[in-house]
């Protein structure tokens, strides 16, 4: 920048008089509506009419209640490297230089150290006491402006939440704000994040995703999916996905009194779904793999070692030409301790295990059967369901008519705290109930629909294996095997403990190959809901393994 001096040619010529001009706004939105350009203007006139010649203009587009401001900064430095021309500081109003008295203070003090002096169109500074008086009383009115500002803002954001509308300026990922006639800017769902975040949601709640890393690494499979400056998703993202309310099409602020409720907004989950998220989080997903898994080894972490029972690790070894996969393990006391073992040669053993899987098309068939018995059923049994959740909705409200009675009767805030915790909960357990007798009888999908990738990976996961992505072959890992895989060296993989379903599949099996009048199979106890695809393949195959035993036994008996 130029240091300016006092120039003059002439006696009778005017003094050069240098002059900078300070704007400032709230936010970024204020300046692109002009607020900065309006303010430059009337500064500007102001000098032309006092005799001063701009030299420079300095911004700002944040808060007045802080000092310490990028465009108020470059202003004082500025004011120190031309001390000698003692330049003037125009600004529109007191206000624009702060909103609270103490950074008012604090900043005219350090305009004068740095060798300026402050002019307003709209306000008067001077060194008298009167002006001194006018001057600190606009900038308490500043000040008290800005606190009821404030607060007027916080009250029509407490109004809007209450009536059930999100109210942060950024809306969550998945969704977009749009103006509606009468409403203002409201929520609606943005895709193609909406599918993949209700996608992610829904898996983690259903178990196909088994910890918050799957999640992370689910949402990172999507090329589309928004990541940061370092193209990656972040844990962080997956956490505030899978405990954020508003998906569930719900809405609360705790912090200003704003109690749960059904937000005018669709959500991508239901509360339902969501409460499974939260008990899922509460107790610690289990984690069948590491949250930092590369694709290169799909096994690593669902692979143990036989001889100590630790899981194996993979990695890249560096070869004479190029580098080669292996699994191995690092346990320092098993006697397969860094012994490598070829990536294929493992992945080919795994290859015909999953083969082995497969199910005859005689029992796929049956168990197709049975999905739609099943489907069937759950229609007749889901009015007796809505009747007894009317019954416990009733007995909600008469708690909760106990309840506010109680708190009524007493003056012990510490009973009074417990009872309002209390009524909460009724209430968060009243909405639950509410939303789950609307979707009663209202599937969400068609049968096909919401059976299809169960039917397909019970008949021949092998397939889904060896035609599916990253994401499908962790699927499989899970559904096909309830717990880690024994490798050894040596024997390949031991006999491994496969998930219920593939389970009642052998022993169904074997039963039709064999005698079945030794076992008896009771069907599954409890009620009937919408279930997860494993589950409703535990379901059919027990049902399934119940009529061939029935049949067995009427044909031995010769009716």
């Amino acid at each position: 920048m130029t240091h300016y001096k006092q120039e003059s040619t002439d006696a009778a010529a005017p003094a050069f008089r240098p002059a900078i001009i300070y704007v400032r706004v709230s936010s970024k939105k204020q300046a692109k509506e002009g607020g900065l350009k309006s303010q430059e203007t009337t500064c500007r006139q102001y000098a032309k009419m006092r005799g001063l010649t701009v030299i420079e203009v300095f911004k700002d587009d944040v808060t007045g209640k802080i000092a310490n401001r990028t465009g108020m900064k470059d202003t004082l430095a500025f004011l120190r490297k031309n001390r000698k021309a003692q330049p003037v500081v125009i600004v529109d109003a007191i206000s624009r230089i702060a909103r609270t008295m103490k950074a008012h203070l604090k900043i005219t003090e350090d305009v004068i150290r740095a060798g300026g002096t402050l002019e307003s169109p709209n306000d008067t500074f001077g060194t008298d006491s009167d002006s001194i008086f006018r001057e600190h009383m606009s900038a308490l009115l500043a000040q008290h402006e800005a606190h009821k500002n404030g607060e007027r803002t916080i009250q029509r954001m407490r109004a809007r939440l209450t009536d059930g509308y999100y109210v942060n300026a950024i809306p969550p990922l998945g969704y977009v704000y749009k103006k509606v006639r009468g409403q203002g800017n409201c929520l609606f769902p943005q895709e193609p994040y909406a599918t993949i975040v209700r996608e992610a949601l829904e898996g983690f709640a259903s178990g196909r995703l088994g910890s918050q890393g799957e999640v992370r690494c689910f949402l990172a499979s999507h090329p589309e999916f928004p990541t940061n400056k370092k193209g990656e998703v972040t844990h962080q993202r997956a956490r505030v996905l899978l405990n954020h309310l508003v998906y569930a099409g719900m809405i609360e602020g705790e912090a200003w009194g704003v109690s749960l409720r059904h937000g005018k907004h669709e959500g991508l989950i239901s509360y339902e779904t969501f409460l499974k998220i939260q008990n899922k989080l509460s107790e610690g997903a289990k984690i069948v793999t590491r949250i930092d898994i590369d694709q290169d080894f799909v096994l690593r972490g669902a692979v143990s070692c036989a001889d100590c029972t630790k899981p194996l690790t993979a990695s890249w070894s560096k070869g004479q030409n190029k580098k080669y996969p292996y699994y191995h393990c690092f346990n320092k006391s098993c006697d397969s301790y860094k012994i490598s073992i070829p990536r294929d040669r493992m992945e080919n053993h795994f290859e015909t295990l999953l083969a082995q899987l497969q199910p005859s098309q005689t029992l796929f068939k049956a168990a197709s059967r049975m999905f739609k018995d099943l489907w069937d059923y759950q229609g007749h049994v889901a009015q007796s369901r809505i009747k007894g959740l009317q019954d416990d909705l009733l007995k909600l409200d008469a708690d909760l008519a106990k309840k506010l009675e109680r708190m009524f009767d007493t003056e012990n805030e510490t009973i009074i705290a417990a009872i309002e915790t209390r009524i909460n909960n009724i209430e968060k357990e009243k909405l639950a109930i509410t939303e789950t007798i609307k979707k009663l009888g209202k599937p969400v999908r068609p049968f096909k629909t919401m059976f299809e990738q169960a039917l397909t990976f019970l008949a021949n996961p092998y397939s889904i294996w060896q035609n599916g992505n990253f994401e499908d072959r962790k699927m499989v890992l899970k559904l096909a095997f309830s717990d880690r895989l024994s490798y050894s060296r040596n024997g390949g993989f031991r006999t491994p403990k496969t998930s219920q379903p593939f389970q009642i599949i052998q022993r169904l099996s074997d039963g039709v190959k064999g005698d079945f009048s030794s076992e008896k199979v009771m069907a599954r106890r409890g009620r009937f809901e919408l279930p997860t695809p494993r589950f409703v393949v535990w379901c059919s195959i027990q049902l399934s393994y119940r009529r061939v035993f029935q049949t067995k036994v009427l044909k031995r008996r010769g009716t």
